[in-house]
């Protein structure tokens, strides 16, 4: 059953429930969307024992229009559409595990990642490191039509912020895109785990794996400097102008951008 999106993202998709995936357009290409399992993330959740959806979320990398495919591969940029199951897993929302994106043989660095919301209510939560010292920690709080960039080399995790409603969003990612997991899982987790409180609101509890760190909450900041233009998809701002996103396959032309980077 195919949902609507509250945020239109550029291009002809629709996510759908049953089966979970996407529909794609006839102007649009996309592969056969994978599926993760709740078995698959139990070992990064407060308690690995708790029940949810048994599909967690879908995911399928490479998409967008077939006029842009092969500029797409030469740009070495790759969009990439995620949608998350509605429901809890026991105290928890549906999220992911949390990862590190491994060094890419194309840049010689780990790339960052432009998310955008298009239906449902996220939390993009990174945090500097993935080592005992998880450093600065952030939870992003977004919804349709935001976007939050998450920088080279820190670890984060999404998560959907409203229960009651599947979450949605597309991704500009490097094409060489890998996930290093070994320190999230060695924590057993991310640094902060989202909990719903006894009132049913989500609240925080901090991994006791991790060395005492802060967590900062906050909406997305001012990404000008990145190209992006609030209100505008960010796959419209890649066809007006198909530079927009090269940092993203080639951090180096941001490099200032990254130091002390504030999401």
């Amino acid at each position: 059953m195919k949902q609507s999106l509250t945020f239109d993202p550029g291009f002809a998709i629709q996510p759908s429930t049953h089966p979970m995936g996407f529909v794609y357009g006839d102007t649009v290409f996309g592969p056969e969307p994978e599926c993760r399992k709740l078995d698959d993330i139990r070992k990064s959740l407060l308690d690995p024992q708790s029940e949810g959806p048994d599909t967690v979320y879908a995911i399928a990398m490479d998409v967008g229009k077939k006029e842009h495919k092969a500029l797409l591969e030469k740009l070495h940029l790759l969009y990439g559409v995620v949608t998350y199951a509605a429901g809890k897993i026991g105290r928890e929302p549906v999220r992911s595990q949390g990862h590190v994106h491994k060094i890419s043989p194309f840049s010689g660095w780990s790339t960052p990642e432009v998310y955008e919301i298009w239906s449902g209510e996220a939390i993009i939560y990174m945090q500097e490191y993935d080592e005992d010292d998880p450093g600065r920690c952030f939870a992003v709080y977004a919804g349709p039509g935001e976007v939050v960039i998450v920088p080279p080399n820190w670890a984060h995790a999404t998560i959907s912020a409203n229960a009651a409603a599947p979450l949605t969003f597309g991704a500009w990612c490097d094409r060489d895109y890998g996930f290093v997991y070994d320190g999230i899982r060695r924590h057993k987790g991310i640094a902060w785990f989202p909990v719903y409180n006894a009132a049913g609101e989500l609240d925080w509890e901090a991994n006791p794996h991790y060395k005492p760190s802060r967590l900062i909450r906050k909406r997305p900041g001012d990404y000008s400097q990145l190209g992006i233009v609030p209100g505008t998809p960010i796959y419209r701002s890649f066809e007006a102008n198909r530079e927009t996103f090269l940092y993203v396959p080639q951090p180096q032309l941001k490099a200032a951008a990254w130091k002390q980077f504030v999401p």
